[in-house]
């Protein structure tokens, strides 16, 4: 089925799935989020869908599951932060955050990234970004067991990268 005659499809259902996502979150601006990640996922995964079946009631199970595992994930978030362990900080509350260190951070993990070969660098990326393994396979045409394989090896070789910097940093500032 194609994006144009999916998308057309799915149009007729608009209005009740901006309803049923308003239901599911009693907040406007959370339903708008919902709506979209809906229709993102089902554009995505619309070679799933079985034509001459229910379109609606399909649209609105990808809805409810992403409605679920939002608000499982948050759930734990809270339930981590609630956990007060002697010597462990799970969340800021009243530290300011320091942006340069995490912005310089960020700045040599990106050069170190260049020097990795698209092969590697590209699943990393789409890890990092928040793509689920299976959606890095399927993007990239690979086995699922080759995406794991390449994500560790791009780790592996970042981390020594920067461990390298790090070292060789501090020889220099020793030396001065």
């Amino acid at each position: 089925m194609t994006i144009a005659n999916f998308g057309q499809l799915f149009q007729n259902h608009t209005p009740n799935l901006q309803a049923f996502a308003l239901q599911l979150t009693r907040d406007k601006n959370d339903a708008e989020d919902l709506f979209q990640d809906t229709v993102y996922k089902a554009m995505r995964y619309r070679h799933l869908y079985q034509p001459k079946t229910n379109l609606q009631a399909w649209l609105m199970t990808i809805m409810r599951n992403t409605f679920i595992n939002e608000w499982r994930k948050r759930k734990r978030k809270q339930q981590a932060a609630e956990l007060q362990i002697p010597g462990v900080t799970l969340t800021q509350t009243s530290a300011t955050r320091n942006d340069g260190e995490s912005k310089v951070t960020m700045q040599e993990l990106m050069k170190s990234m260049d020097q990795l070969e698209e092969g590697l660098s590209k699943p990393f990326l789409m890890a990092f970004r928040g793509y689920k393994y299976e959606e890095i396979a399927s993007e990239m045409d690979l086995p699922l067991g080759t995406i794991k394989s390449r994500i560790h090896q791009a780790r592996k070789l970042l981390k020594t990268s920067i461990k390298r910097h790090y070292q060789t940093k501090n020889l220099v500032d020793i030396l001065n």
